[in-house]
């Protein structure tokens, strides 16, 4: 199997290198292991908590378990959360930077008695499974660019059966080292299986865990559209308050991600529903059941595949940049959208429209358009992202460009 680059690890070694502890979260098969264990290197003790002998002595005696660890790698911390108080003990008899370098198939923030047992000792980086950029062992500057306005050319171009072929493989390094799409398939069934049975049970107790894995193809139905708990939830007898706790589990194990709606004084008609979307554009694809045949007969099944990806794109370019940025959507009663609102931290706002279409014309732009006139002078630039080869300028600060610009 490739090696492929991960270029969030130059910030995992930044926290190191400053901070006492380090946790890098992400989906179970996203690469978090190989990663600290190539960072941590031979000399720093590993330790997994899927391991059940260990699991079992973290678990009864947390203190003892820490003791006398000079530095160590744990990983999946969340299966044994009673550790992060004696961690937070043993850091604070030993301030040394770079001590603990976890690793975490969940969000720990949202796990009772952890939110607050390592505020100012630890810091958290996000490892999300493979990005395009890292397949293609390039480093783009998309996010850097849009807040520039400008979109730099693209040499690695993905059009047509080929963009098709990418999205559906999505970003889990083992998925993709499996050959076939049915192979594929076959890894996704048994992933989703072994999150539910594992991960679900160690970070929430729920009384309809068999309905956990219905729960994730409905909402696979439902990635890139607005959320509506009690219509996700009544094919499966569900109530909306059930449906959503379960929806904020998922999340919490970095599978979906609701993307809140962008708010505006000067609007006063933006819709205030949140979209759903998953975070991985493979997974989405066999919960839906899309094969590249599929695709090829009915194009129409490609577009919540592709906003998917590409949302899932921009987050794991955020992950490794020097700045800190702020996502939304927005959508208007008319009907004017755009897919993804990006803020920085100087209030700067840049907006991005996705299409799985080969062209682009005016009427694209109009979500944007309205983006801009609220936003005045602290909007940059906004780009519809299409299925081609060419940047063509549509007014000041918008652009339509290749999709492959994500990726350089």
């Amino acid at each position: 199997m490739a090696d492929y680059p991960r270029f969030v690890e130059k910030r995992i070694k930044d926290a190191l290198s400053d901070t006492r502890v380090v946790l890098v979260a992400g989906p179970r098969q996203s690469g978090k292991t190989t990663l600290v264990r190539r960072m941590a290197g031979v000399d720093v003790a590993y330790l997994t908590l899927d391991n059940a002998t260990t699991l079992e002595a973290a678990q009864q005696d947390p203190v003892g378990f820490v003791r006398g660890i000079d530095r160590a790698v744990i990983d999946e911390i969340q299966r044994a959360p009673e550790l992060l108080l004696a961690i937070k003990e043993s850091v604070d008899a030993d301030q040394r930077a770079g001590r603990f370098l976890l690793t975490g198939s969940a969000n720990l923030m949202t796990l009772p008695r952890v939110a607050d047992s390592l505020a100012g000792r630890m810091e958290i980086v996000r490892l999300l499974p493979l990005a395009q950029s890292e397949i293609h062992e390039n480093k783009p500057s998309f996010l850097e660019n849009l807040f520039q306005n400008k979109i730099a050319a693209v040499k690695n171009l993905v059009l047509g059966g080929d963009l098709v072929g990418a999205v559906l493989a999505g970003g889990y390094p083992e998925a993709l080292r499996r050959p076939s799409w049915s192979r594929r398939q076959d890894w996704y069934a048994d992933y989703i299986a072994a999150i539910v049975q594992r991960d679900v049970r160690d970070i929430a107790q729920i009384d309809q865990i068999s309905q956990m894995p219905r729960l994730l193809r409905v909402l696979a139905e439902h990635s890139g559209q607005l959320v509506n708990y009690s219509a996700i939830g009544n094919s499966l007898a569900m109530n909306h308050v059930t449906t959503r706790k379960y929806v904020d589990i998922f999340e919490s194990l970095f599978l979906v991600r609701t993307l809140q709606p962008w708010f505006s004084n000067k609007l006063k008609r933006l819709t205030k529903t949140p979209k759903i979307h998953f975070l991985d554009s493979g997974l989405l694809a066999a919960l839906r059941d899309l094969s590249p045949d599929h695709i090829r007969s009915d194009r129409g099944k490609f577009g919540a595949l592709l906003e998917t990806f590409v949302f899932a794109e921009i987050l794991k370019l955020a992950s490794w940049a020097d700045d800190r940025f702020e996502f939304s959507q927005s959508r208007d009663k008319q009907q004017n959208e755009v897919d993804i609102v990006i803020e920085d931290r100087r209030g700067r706002v840049t907006g991005i429209e996705i299409k799985a279409a080969a062209t682009v014309t005016s009427s694209d732009f109009k979500g944007l358009r309205m983006l801009a006139e609220a936003c005045g002078d602290r909007f940059v630039s906004g780009v519809v992202l299409y299925d081609h080869d060419k940047i063509v300028p549509f007014g000041e600060r918008l652009h339509a460009a290749p999709l492959s610009v994500l990726w350089g």
